[in-house]
């Protein structure tokens, strides 16, 4: 079966969407900031959507079947084996991160983050569940890729404040994928010091074509205190539906985080989204397939892209997603280039500002579009630039 992914991902089509990426800037401006492909939705999805509504069913979610088409895509893809039973069902996976600090913390501990991160890291820490950060900034590798500095972390859980560990695997921004060793040793530092483990693997379905992603409770320590936090938002564009999954370690987390989330966060969970999730999971991989190949395809066309009109943007091609972290420190454009692009380029890009000091002469770039639109991005930024 093959699906025609970009029959929709054309600028005129995509304007008329209603959601935040197309609706925040004016309609000259190209939208490539918020993680929303520019794809059609996977037939299966859709398929149960229009079933949905014709039925009339539109009321509060029903768990159902999710904890077990979940566990049979975590075991078809990963070779993860999930217990349905140990499956927490919430309505996006911030509210999963502030339901489990709330658990494994208490206000005014610190939480170890790996720099630059995705910005709802930084306020949901600190704002909602009023803890503190730690940054422990990812290192770039000889290979221009980024890798966590498992020495860094280590010394930081050796602190006396630090109770919890937020990793994002693969991680947002920058697309890279730890190895299966990295996650061992950090599980290992995590369990002599006591710290707890929140593993965001939203991304984790989106790993491009030959690489590996290693869920994060395959490789923790029996007695390691840690969930997973996993959802079909990102993979199949459905982030507006309201639906993620907590993955409990073992019998003991999974009754202590059942009693402490309140009944009415559960059902903050839309219901649509909850139907949507099994047809993922279940129906929809081949599509998630097709897509995966695209994204990579992208990547490769935007390094090209890079490589002849924007030479100086630093830009290590990702091992995951759609997402593109680049830097623009060379170009002089301020703090915040994506400031510049969209009022000189008409793009608009990510503020690299919201996700930490790092993020100071970046922005992030979302490529899931069409390579027609990709190259049209590249133009406008590099045109801008050269005026």
């Amino acid at each position: 079966m093959s699906f025609d992914l970009t029959r929709e991902a054309n600028l005129d089509a995509l304007r008329q969407r209603t959601s935040a990426k197309w609706r925040l800037f004016e309609p000259d401006v190209i939208a490539a900031w918020i993680a929303e492909m520019d794809y059609p939705l996977a037939p299966a999805i859709a398929e149960t959507l229009h079933s949905a509504v014709d039925r009339s069913d539109t009321g509060y979610r029903w768990v159902g079947e999710l904890p077990e088409a979940l566990a049979g895509f975590t075991a078809k893809t990963w070779g993860w084996q999930v217990d349905p039973a140990q499956v927490i069902v919430l309505p996006d996976v911030l509210t999963c991160i502030a339901q489990a600090l709330a658990r494994f913390s208490r206000p005014g501990d610190a939480v170890v983050i790996n720099t630059p991160v995705y910005p709802p890291f930084f306020t949901t820490v600190r704002d909602i569940a009023k803890r503190t950060i730690v940054e422990v900034p990812l290192v770039r590798t000889e290979h221009g890729g980024f890798d966590y500095d498992v020495a860094a972390m280590e010394q930081a859980f050796a602190r006396t404040d630090v109770s919890v560990y937020l990793i994002c695997s693969p991680h947002n921004p920058t697309g890279s994928v730890p190895s299966r060793e990295t996650l061992i040793a950090i599980a290992d530092a995590a369990q002599r010091h006591g710290v707890s483990v929140i593993a965001d693997e939203v991304h984790a379905p989106l790993t491009h074509p030959g690489v590996v992603h290693t869920p994060f409770l395959s490789v923790a320590p029996s007695g390691l205190s840690a969930i997973s936090l996993i959802s079909a938002s990102k993979a199949w564009n459905i982030p507006g539906l309201k639906c993620a999954q907590i993955v409990v370690a073992n019998e003991e987390l999974l009754a202590a985080l059942q009693s402490s989330i309140p009944l009415e966060v559960t059902y903050g969970t839309g219901h649509f989204g909850v139907l949507a999730s099994i047809a993922a999971y279940r129906d929809s991989v081949p599509w998630l397939d097709e897509v995966r190949a695209l994204i990579a395809s992208n990547s490769a066309l935007l390094s090209q892209l890079l490589t002849v009109q924007l030479p100086e943007v630093f830009f290590a091609p990702p091992l995951a997603s759609y997402l593109a972290w680049l830097d623009f420190g060379s170009y002089d454009l301020g703090d915040d280039p994506a400031a510049y692009f969209v009022e000189r380029a008409k793009v608009g890009l990510s503020s690299g500002l919201g996700f930490g000091e790092l993020g100071i002469g970046c922005a992030r770039l979302n490529f899931g579009t069409s390579p027609q639109i990709l190259t049209e991005i590249v133009d406008r930024l590099a045109l801008s630039i050269s005026n």
